[in-house]
């Protein structure tokens, strides 16, 4: 029964590997989409969140047939809560690459902006924590984690930085208004992300440690 439980987590882990290679493909696609107005590349995203559904839902499966199946114990036990917790949390983030791409397909019929908005630097540090916190489960490093769980307070700060440009902006251009708060979503979903990346890294240092770290302050390692 052991070689089985282990062959089903494997398969659970490139499963969740699988699913996390595509959200950062759409969150990706999302963001080049405000930045080149590309409307047909926004829709590819909106389109491709199906087969991320699709995904979320199987790995949710397989997670509750092992349960039933294996009942596993200690450390899987808490490998497969860890996987159904990080598989939700990569749908979310997929739903707001949907919301961002959304956003795009809006502002490509707009007229332009005149604020600079750098989405493409602040999404790669969202995406570079998704890939690392998915690094901390595959390598099974806390200290991996806890370096996302840090890089949270960056976006954050970031967003706060975009949310102040744009009530600036606001002031100066008030007819662009709608547009302003649709580019102020876009840095608050990118945010999102980000918060769901540490979420993911929490999970981690959860199955490592058998230690619940959220809302903690401390240092995570």
């Amino acid at each position: 029964m052991a070689k089985h439980l282990q062959r089903e987590i494997e398969n659970l882990k490139k499963k969740l590997l699988a699913l996390s290679a595509r959200v950062e493909t759409v969150v990706q696609k999302a963001t080049l989409s405000i930045e080149e107005r590309d409307t047909t590349l926004a829709q590819k995203v909106i389109e491709n969140d199906i087969e991320i559904d699709r995904m979320e839902v199987e790995v949710e499966e397989d997670c509750l047939k092992t349960l039933a199946l294996y009942q596993p114990v200690a450390t899987d036990l808490r490998f497969i809560v860890a996987v159904l917790k990080i598989n939700n949390d990569l749908e979310r983030i997929g739903d707001l690459a949907v919301n961002i791409a959304e956003r795009s397909i809006f502002l490509a019929h707009q007229p332009r902006v005149d604020i600079t908005l750098d989405f493409i630097d602040m999404a790669q540090k969202a995406r570079c924590m998704l890939k690392k916190s998915l690094d901390a489960l595959v390598n099974i490093s806390v200290d991996i984690a806890g370096e996302v769980c840090a890089s949270d307070d960056i976006i954050d700060g970031i967003n706060r930085q975009m949310y102040l440009k744009v009530q600036k902006a606001i002031s100066n251009n008030p007819k662009q208004m709608e547009s302003l708060i649709h580019l102020l979503s876009v840095s608050r979903h990118l945010e999102r992300i980000a918060d769901h990346a540490t979420n993911i890294a929490e999970d981690v240092i959860y199955m490592i440690k058998g230690q619940i770290v959220r809302h903690r302050t401390e240092d995570y390692k």
